[in-house]
């Protein structure tokens, strides 16, 4: 039976070297007493948050992991860049912060043209559609540290940086008991889990392989770029200013991601959509629980949003003018963090 911890991606040992990290650069955050700015949130969030006069700037890194093997085995590679702006632009939101500009950082084994260009191609339409500029990057020629057998080693990061002020702010400090948990759907596998489906999927198939779970090749399916939530939920914010108590990007470590927004309440998961098609394929291949894929992939929800139960209806409404697929999946009820799941009438709790 296979885990993520079994497949290279130990979430524990990773929690314990962010703790470290939080510890160390925190040390950074004070000394500007004299400045016209100061960090009001610096680790363990979204987003790092700076506020500068009457403005609170977000800013945040992320990259598309494994997913670029998929990618390179393919020979396809227009839409990483949509998935490396999106796992960017769909964690400052989560803050209610407005992207504004991303840099990227492309590292390539030899200088390839034909490569920039296409991963270019997808940066562009991920920020048009973010309604966000790409405003600058760097191209890295490292042709002794990218040793891989591939013909096109590379690694795709992007920084985005948004806008927003503390009226605006959302941190999950409003969460309170009776609060209700709608889901988003996601768009298959996002940019998440890939280390564990790569190493159950591939001993058994092949990428133009076709399955009765799934609509397309797996090789298509797995390079289904990552669903940019932006303008809805930009949208919901503008319509419910300060009705907003949560927002959460379902990425890396599932829906335990929960547990960030707020200590003091617990978050029950009770209503899950039922989930085939890459997931249930994943599953199969490599006899993993039920629990692990859970607590490892989106399993059919992308992004989380905590409301008061008087709000559901009207965002519901404002996600089907945007033709996005919702569900309401949980509820809040006093705590400690804890992130519980139901599946199949049994409590499973997603602890790292």
């Amino acid at each position: 039976m296979w885990s993520y911890a079994k497949a290279g991606v130990d979430i524990k040992k990773i929690r314990k070297i962010q703790s470290d990290i939080g510890k160390l650069v925190s040390k950074t955050h004070f000394g500007f007493e004299n400045k016209n700015w100061k960090v009001l949130s610096g680790f363990g969030h979204y987003a790092g948050l700076i506020e500068i006069g009457s403005k609170v700037i977000a800013l945040h890194t992320d990259g598309i992991g494994t997913k670029i093997i998929v990618a390179q085995l393919m020979n396809k590679f227009d839409t990483l860049g949509i998935d490396c702006v999106a796992m960017n632009v769909n964690d400052i939101i989560c803050i209610g912060a407005v992207p504004v500009g991303f840099l990227d950082y492309i590292a390539l084994k030899k200088p390839d043209h034909y490569l920039v260009r296409e991963l270019l191609k997808g940066l562009s339409k991920g920020a048009k559609e973010s309604n966000m500029a790409i405003v600058g990057g760097e191209t890295a020629i490292l042709s002794d540290l990218l040793n891989q057998t591939e013909e096109n080693p590379f690694d795709l990061v992007g920084t985005v940086f948004g806008v927003t002020n503390k009226k605006t702010l959302v941190m999950g400090d409003k969460i309170t008991r009776g609060d209700i948990i709608i889901g988003l759907e996601s768009n298959g596998l996002h940019s998440n889990g890939y280390s564990l489906a790569r190493k159950v999927l591939f001993p058994k198939y092949k990428l133009e392989n076709c399955h009765s779970f799934l609509e397309c090749s797996i090789g298509e399916e797995l390079l289904k770029p990552t669903r940019i939530y932006v303008k809805p939920v930009l949208d919901i914010i503008k319509a419910e200013r300060g009705g907003i108590h949560g927002l959460a990007h379902i990425t890396g470590g599932s829906f335990k991601k929960l547990s960030r927004l707020n200590n003091n309440v617990n978050f029950n998961l009770h209503n899950l959509p039922q989930q085939g098609g890459i997931f249930k394929l994943i599953q199969q291949a490599g006899k993993i629980s039920l629990k692990e894929m859970y607590s490892t992939f989106n399993m059919g929800i992308g992004f989380c949003i905590v409301v008061p139960k008087s709000k559901v209806d009207k965002l519901m409404q404002i996600f089907d003018k945007h033709n996005l697929k919702c569900h309401e999946i949980g509820y809040i009820t006093k705590g400690t963090g804890i992130v519980s799941i139901t599946i199949m009438g049994r409590k499973n709790m997603l602890t790292d």
